[in-house]
């Protein structure tokens, strides 16, 4: 079985003053303070996530 893949993100922005929905996405991502990353697998619903948080966020292949 291959290894999956998987894509380093970094939560570079603050979630205040942003909308509810995107306070969550952090989250679900498991992100909750700057600076913070975490090594996720690479799905299209991750992608998803991180596209909707892409100005919070700074992705590494």
């Amino acid at each position: 079985m291959a290894a999956k893949k998987t894509i380093k993100v970094t939560q570079i922005g603050s979630p205040i003053r942003r909308r509810e929905d995107q306070r969550a996405t952090l989250v679900g991502l498991g992100l909750n303070k700057m600076h913070k990353t975490r090594e996720l697998e690479d799905t299209p619903a991750v992608r998803g996530m991180i596209n909707k948080v892409h100005h919070l966020v700074r992705v590494e292949d």
